[in-house]
């Protein structure tokens, strides 16, 4: 009965944001903080969920300016929870057929995140070129999810090496960002699904010569989220 009158609730609060964050972002297209505020909106789905969700924030992400943020990506999840760490001015990159989705996919193209067609691999660095110079011109962040694809549990996938080539070439830091693990944690049928932890990490600077070894650098970052979220469950389970 729970998870009934949850399902029915949370269906129609997310169209209700899918429906608002169109037209609002159709008020202003493509605003570099359309993408923020529709975030926010969505995180409050986790408490539908009964998922209480704490953010920590370091004191130099305030005033980093540009950069390329990289997140793990566990399931659909994500679009409630993860989405509570969207920072102001940051745009995200994902598939171009997510536009296709009824009502999400246009709430998405509209405020204005990135699209890329993966299936064409000259696309994809031209779409990278497009976004560094967006990052420039514009002054914004961008959101990446260096695996690619939800790991379903299977723990942090190797990463892509596209939000790396970001960076450098648009010359901002790259900066981690983690959420404690989600798989099997939520039970539609129980009101309390207990507690995640998002945290953002300090900015790791990247120079232009770090091109030459781009594959180390996304590696080096792998492991360095890989540890910080093995040390979030274990601070979790620990409280419990």
């Amino acid at each position: 009965m729970i998870a009934a009158v949850r399902i029915v609730v949370i269906f129609c609060y997310f169209l209700f944001v899918c429906v608002f964050g169109c037209l609002f972002s159709l008020m202003r297209p493509f605003h570099p903080n359309n993408v923020r505020l529709v975030s926010q909106a969505l995180g409050r789905i986790s408490w539908l969920l009964g998922v209480e969700v704490e953010i920590r924030i370091p004191e130099s992400i305030s005033k980093l300016g540009s950069c390329v943020y990289v997140a793990n990506h566990q399931n659909s999840l994500d679009l409630f929870l993860i989405a509570l760490g969207v920072q102001p001015y940051t745009v995200t990159v994902g598939k171009k057929s997510l536009r296709w989705i009824p009502f999400f996919g246009q709430l998405y193209w509209f405020s204005g995140n990135i699209l890329i067609d993966r299936n064409h691999r000259g696309k994809a660095f031209n779409t990278i070129a497009q976004t560094v110079k967006k990052i420039k011109d514009r002054g914004i962040s961008v959101w990446m999810f260096p695996e690619g694809t939800r790991s379903y549990g299977r723990g942090l996938l190797p990463f892509k090496t596209g939000a790396f080539h970001t960076a450098i070439q648009a010359e901002v830091p790259l900066v981690p960002l983690c959420l404690s693990s989600t798989t099997n944690k939520v039970k539609l049928n129980r009101w309390n699904n207990g507690k995640v932890i998002i945290e953002i990490m300090e900015p790791w600077k990247v120079e232009k010569s770090d091109a030459a070894g781009v594959r180390d650098l996304a590696d080096q970052v792998r492991e360095l989220m890989k540890n910080k979220i093995i040390s979030l469950d274990k601070e979790l389970k620990d409280a419990d």
